[in-house]
């Protein structure tokens, strides 16, 4: 376990371009748009975005020396270029990491390092339990085990006593009688036939977690949060998911499997001041994987672009090259 300082940082990849992109199809009405960089006969790696709901971005590509590293990179069912954009049919966590193992097998790569933060540590880890022998290293930001106590955290109450101001705002699509459950109000509308509807839940949905992302404030929300067809697919998608509890078995079937995994060299990087996905998770997931490097990063909350975050990523993706 480390603890990351202020000092001697370092920074972000230069700038890079897909060297190759395209659609991929699945078994059904989704296609999946995927893009490679970096060095074709590289080291591979995929990254996971986060949300769910998100969407693939060129920063996400500078995590990784693009002189070593294979990259690559795709955008989930529903989510930026990928179509249907914000279906949720047949939008599930086994069928995302079926579209993994597909693309794997598309590009012909025995194994790869597995690389995501928040939703995108959850579904990296859920990848690895289930395609063990696939996975060289995992690379984890921000951990979300997608447990019923980190989405009342975070949905119904837990972060709005930091952020009273900001959960204002989140409060205010969903009438006082329907807030002792927050998450199934918000499903209801974000569901809705009406665009109209859609958009007022989805907009206040997702410039929740814009507003607390980075202990830098809101000026460091990403862009996206702000675009209305973004925060629809965004916001139905993670609702969908949260929902239906990840669509997992049991709560915590994360760390129970864990077992599985506990040989694939791992690093996670964690902002001490994340209010999204709070420390208390990848405190739990070292615990069960002591092997895993943990980096705590003391001044630092949830966004993957706050420096002591890149610091500790990059060193990460550095070291994972040796394997």
């Amino acid at each position: 376990m480390g603890f990351s300082s202020s000092t001697n940082r370092r920074g972000l990849f230069r700038e890079t371009t897909p060297f190759a992109s395209g659609m991929m199809t699945t078994d059904g009405p989704h296609k999946i748009y995927y893009e490679q960089c970096g060095r074709p006969d590289g080291k591979p790696c995929v990254i996971l975005h986060g949300g769910p709901g998100g969407a693939i971005n060129s920063t996400m590509r500078r995590f990784f020396d693009p002189d070593l590293w294979h990259m690559v990179l795709f955008d989930q069912r529903g989510c930026g270029q990928s179509t249907p954009n914000a279906s949720l049919e047949d939008n599930t966590t086994w069928t995302l990491i079926e579209d993994i193992e597909r693309l794997r097998v598309k590009l012909g790569f025995e194994k790869w390092t597995v690389f995501g933060g928040s939703w995108g540590s959850t579904l990296a880890l859920a990848y690895a339990i289930k395609h063990p022998d696939r996975v060289e290293a995992l690379v984890l930001r921000g951990i979300f085990l997608l447990t019923q106590r980190e989405v009342d955290w975070f949905y119904q109450g837990g972060a709005s006593m930091l952020f009273p101001d900001a959960w204002e705002h989140y409060l205010a699509p969903i009438p006082e009688v329907e807030r002792h459950d927050l998450l199934g109000a918000f499903h209801r509308r974000l569901i809705h036939p009406d665009r109209a509807v859609q958009a007022e839940a989805a907009t206040a949905w997702s410039q929740w977690e814009g507003d607390i992302i980075s202990i830098r404030g809101p000026e460091a929300r990403p862009a996206k949060f702000g675009e209305v067809d973004f925060a629809i697919a965004f916001a139905r998608i993670e609702c969908h998911f949260f929902v239906n509890k990840g669509f997992f078995d049991e709560d915590g079937w994360i760390l129970k499997n864990l077992d599985k995994i506990r040989h694939i060299p791992g690093w996670i990087v964690q902002g001490r001041y994340d209010v999204v996905t709070p420390m208390a998770s990848a405190w739990s997931l070292k615990a069960a994987w002591p092997d895993a490097r943990l980096n705590i990063v003391w001044d630092a909350g949830h966004a993957s672009t706050e420096p002591g975050i890149v610091d500790g990523l990059v060193r990460a993706t550095d070291a994972a090259l040796k394997l």
